[in-house]
């Protein structure tokens, strides 16, 4: 009776065994959404003076077909609820108001280069991962009032037939507040019938739960790639394997594609260790057009070959081409070479 009960509990496990295997087989897990598009974008300076005419074919010639124009409202404190914003102002650059945002996306169309609109926050003396309210009636003041900066902004896409519009930008301790958000999308839907996306942190993207509202997943892809200055193509493409990982699992969580709202590098020695560093606190720190054109080379060989990658913009190209050392821009530099290169890729 024992040796019976053994060879039946031993069939019983192998055939349990058999059947996962087979059904691994046969039933492989879904395949991660493969995106239909694949913009090739750059984040637009919006410039002091009106465009000439010419100042998109230096763009257009590096393959790319697509911008992020970057209008402001800002917040004098990171625990207050009150912003400030016009769509237009005479102390606002002329590329940031309503007639420039018009102007540029008229430009850029003769170009076949499609637009998103992204208004930022600017915070006075910090960055907008910090605004954080002290109060549920602040918060509900904050809400509002950024609801408002939103609404019109996507009032303004919507009249100038901005094709994509980004919600928000980098605002981490606030998109913990789900409820608030679908509301915000909900608002901002009835207005503008163009798609939407939410540019969070790479440090946010996981925790934040209103992906299914939006039409993309969004994420400034600012992580960190090596721990060490003047790092290798392989050190960089081994660093970009556990970010990969952590997307991976909110697109198959969300069945949504990803686009990189942002993401960039500087001309420096230490580009990879901490990209998110604003180039005026890398003054002493060793240039390097080989660091910066490593780093966009191992994003595209393989952030940019997954099938959920439905654009990536990198921060930033500036209208006359000047800019200053060091510096994010690829332009005029090794950086701008390998961004051609790929871009130019059917």
């Amino acid at each position: 009776m024992k040796a019976n009960r053994a060879r039946t509990y031993l069939f019983s496990s192998v055939g349990i065994i058999l059947f996962f295997a087979l059904s691994w087989w046969f039933f492989p897990e879904a395949e991660l959404i493969q995106s239909t598009e694949k913009w090739k974008g750059v984040c637009w300076v919006g410039s002091r003076s009106p465009l000439i005419g010419a100042e998109l074919d230096a763009l257009k010639a590096t393959g790319a077909d697509a911008i992020s124009q970057t209008p402001f409202g800002w917040q004098k404190d990171k625990n207050s609820p009150e912003i400030t914003y016009k769509l237009e102002n005479d102390r606002q650059w002329w590329g940031e108001s309503s007639r420039g945002i018009q102007a540029t996306m008229d430009s850029s169309a003769r170009h076949d280069i499609m637009n998103m609109l992204k208004p930022h926050l600017w915070v006075s003396g910090s960055w907008p991962g910090d605004i954080e309210m002290t109060s549920e009636g602040d918060w509900a003041s904050w809400f509002t009032n950024y609801t408002g900066f939103i609404l019109d902004y996507a009032r303004l896409a919507e009249s100038h037939k901005i094709p994509m519009l980004c919600i928000g930008t980098e605002l981490e301790m606030t998109s913990s507040r789900t409820s608030e958000w679908r509301k915000l999308i909900a608002q901002v839907r009835t207005v503008y019938k163009g798609k939407l996306t939410y540019a969070a942190n790479f440090t946010e993207f996981e925790r934040v739960e209103f992906w299914d509202d939006l039409d993309y997943i969004g994420i400034q892809a600012y992580f960190p790639l090596s721990t060490i200055n003047n790092p290798t193509l392989s050190d960089l493409k081994l660093g970009w394997k556990k970010p990969l990982v952590k997307i991976e699992n909110i697109v198959k969580q969300y069945n949504k594609p990803v686009i990189f709202t942002e993401i960039g590098y500087c001309n420096t020695i230490d580009a990879a260790r901490e990209p998110w560093i604003w180039p005026s606190e890398r003054k002493e720190v060793e240039l390097s057009e080989n660091i910066q054109a490593l780093c966009y080379e191992a994003f595209f060989e393989t952030a940019w070959e997954k099938s959920w990658m439905a654009g990536v913009f990198f921060w930033k190209w500036y209208p006359d081409g000047r800019y200053r050392d060091p510096d994010f821009t690829p332009q005029g530099k090794k950086a701008e070479q390998v961004m051609q290169k790929y871009f130019s890729m059917d």
